[in-house]
């Protein structure tokens, strides 16, 4: 997707988690849910970017709105790690300066993004991690919660059900019924799964921004930090090249630097966008075990959402233009 005119047409993508996604195993009544969710966020992003909002003001709220719904694994509704505990991870960044902060294995902080983004705009550090990230949160007025706030009956549920499958540091890829169907158990119901978020966007004044969430993976242990609050794996934006939100398998993320694999493959390459996001989706990622997708918006508006999984939680919209969501692969993607 591109504009016509000279002048970038601000456009947002959201994506809420990839994984085994089949219509055989999610209600109508779910999916609608889903696509619910991310069509307000999306409108409500749609919205500020029309208003003139910055890329950086957009992706925050997005991804903040995204935290504070239960449908995904983000804030409320946050996965369980082995010891039945929550540990949220965040990042946010904006690509006119490169300017980046990001929170790790926080546990009271009721957005974690707006820790990130408060650690961004001081400026020093571009990471902190756990009591230290709350401690400095807390200075900053970021909301606390009781750790209990974060968790759901059905994620601890899905947690149990894993675990009685499963022996050793297995761990669940969002929206994955693979542990429940290795038991020979049935598929995990929808309603008890959900999805790493992030948002891209490309505001009128031709700056980009990125912004990723996530409670990490379920059975997770205790400590282990993914892609999603790392610079450059899972998440990345630079006015120059591209924005980029990843979900999937962490470590594979990491190990191939996925998000800024793609800004360098168009910098020093000369590949476009989509050529770009596919090589590192489904030819470098693969082969490292790399399950998952990404969304990704250029500096002059294109946007590509892909995945290798059977499905991915995901939506764009561009102002002055319909609304877009999707969920399995043979849906329309941009």
């Amino acid at each position: 997707m591109s504009s016509s005119s000279s002048r970038p047409v601000p456009v947002i993508a959201l994506h809420g988690g990839a994984g085994t996604l089949s219509r055989a195993t999610i209600s109508a009544e779910q999916q609608a849910a889903y696509r619910d969710a991310l069509g307000t966020i999306l409108r409500a992003g749609q919205a500020m970017l029309a208003e003139g909002a910055d890329a950086l003001d957009v992706v925050t709220e997005a991804v903040r709105q995204l935290e504070e719904c239960p449908l995904f694994n983000a804030g409320r509704g946050a996965v369980y790690t082995a010891e039945a505990r929550h540990e949220l991870d965040a990042c946010v960044m904006r690509g006119s300066d490169l300017a980046a902060g990001a929170v790790a294995g926080v546990r009271t902080l009721r957005n974690p993004v707006l820790a990130a983004r408060a650690l961004l705009e001081e400026g020093g550090a571009v990471m902190l991690i756990g009591e230290g990230a709350e401690r400095f949160a807390v200075r900053q007025g970021c909301e606390t919660v009781s750790p209990d706030w974060f968790g759901t009956p059905a994620r601890l549920q899905q947690l149990r059900t894993m675990q009685a499958a499963q022996a050793g540091d297995t761990m669940a890829l969002d929206h994955d019924g693979a542990a429940a169907q290795a038991a020979q158990a049935a598929p995990l119901d929808e309603r008890a799964k959900f999805g790493t978020v992030g948002a891209v966007a490309l505001d009128a004044q031709g700056h980009l921004a990125a912004a990723t969430s996530t409670g990490g993976m379920t059975n997770k242990r205790p400590g282990r930090i993914g892609d999603s609050p790392l610079i450059g794996a899972g998440c990345y934006a630079n006015d120059r090249t591209v924005a980029v939100s990843c979900t999937g398998a962490g470590e594979a993320f990491m190990r191939a630097l996925a998000a800024h694999d793609i800004s360098a493959l168009m910098a020093y390459a000369g590949l476009p966008l989509e050529e770009a996001a596919r090589r590192v989706v489904m030819d470098t990622l693969p082969p490292l075990g790399g399950r998952g997708g990404l969304i990704a918006v250029d500096a002059q508006g294109h946007v590509t959402l892909p995945f290798n999984t059977e499905g991915m939680y995901r939506g764009w919209a561009r102002v002055g233009q319909p609304v877009r969501v999707a969920i399995y692969a043979d849906e329309e993607g941009a």
